[in-house]
């Protein structure tokens, strides 16, 4: 069945790559990210407690990250927990650590058997030290698989990671003119944005490419700010315990026919040869190929 699926969704990108021209960045989707939205509407539609909402989205992230990892996608980030939801009842909060967890225990030697890797991202202070625990060792366990990355923002804001990142950034600056390792500006140091990308939570994230959200919900929920600036963009109606491997597949042909232009104009084709006129020149960083180098919980 997963060989069958797998070959309906390449042919469904394929189909579409012939009826549009192919997307800028490359009409297969590398560096992909989720915002897991509608589990808590999922559980109260069926009369069902949150937790089992939360319980139903985490088996629907196991299928989707199993198809994304038999479709050759080379990283996905997913909004787990926000660093907003901590203001959530206590009851609620509790039962998501529990389930973390109990994912982390359930999933992740499956992960590492199909040579993912499972990095979390964000803030592990406030969380219990028995997660913080798995969490490392979840870490350590996947380290040099290389067939997949998955990202876990767990505890997660996009403000907060740029407030941190530059904090660091001016840290690093400090100590190195403490050091003498370089010479104390008359003016306010210049740095560039690659300085800033050093002090992300990940550094070595590739930008997404597309970034989904379910639930019908049409915001990003400070999510991913920095790395998402060029993402597109793709909001299905579906409750997140609902969206599947079919969903995922029609994502990912949507994303097939986007023009991605990264500030660039599309000109007429001259003399049949179909040029693009940029007024931005190169590629922003960190959307390069291989070569180069209120969400969260919903």
């Amino acid at each position: 069945m997963a060989s069958l699926r797998t070959w309906l969704a390449s042919w469904r990108l394929r189909k579409t790559q012939v009826a549009a021209e192919p997307a800028a960045g490359g009409a297969t989707c590398r560096y992909l990210a989720i915002i897991m939205d509608g589990n808590g509407r999922w559980a109260q539609g069926r009369g069902l407690p949150v937790a089992a909402g939360h319980r139903a989205g985490a088996r629907a992230l196991r299928e989707v990250l199993e198809h994304a990892l038999d479709l050759g996608i080379r990283e996905v980030t997913v909004y787990s927990f926000s660093t907003e939801n901590w203001e959530r009842p206590r009851d609620e909060v509790e039962a998501l650590m529990q389930l973390f967890i109990e994912m982390i225990d359930s999933q992740v030697p499956d992960m590492h058997e199909r040579g993912a890797r499972v990095r979390f991202v964000g803030r592990r202070e406030g969380a219990p030290d028995e997660l913080v625990r798995r969490i490392e060792e979840a870490e350590a366990l996947t380290a040099g698989n290389t067939k997949m990355t998955l990202y876990i923002a767990f505890s997660y804001g996009g403000r907060r990671e740029l407030v941190d990142a530059a904090q660091s950034l001016a840290a690093e600056y400090a100590t190195a003119a403490l050091e003498g390792d370089v010479a104390a500006p008359r003016e306010a140091p210049e740095f560039t944005e690659d300085d800033l990308r050093r002090h992300l939570y990940a550094p070595e994230m590739h930008d997404p490419e597309l970034l989904i959200r379910t639930s019908g919900e049409l915001r990003i929920s400070n999510f991913l700010l920095w790395q998402c600036a060029y993402s597109e963009l793709h909001f299905s109606d579906r409750l997140w315990p609902d969206f599947g491997p079919d969903d995922l597949d029609a994502a990912l042909a949507d994303y097939a026919g986007r023009q991605r232009r990264f500030g660039g104009r599309r000109t007429a084709p001259e003399s049949g040869d179909a040029r693009v006129a940029s007024d931005a020149g190169a590629e922003p960083a960190g959307v390069a190929g291989d070569e180069a180098g209120e969400g969260g919980a919903s």
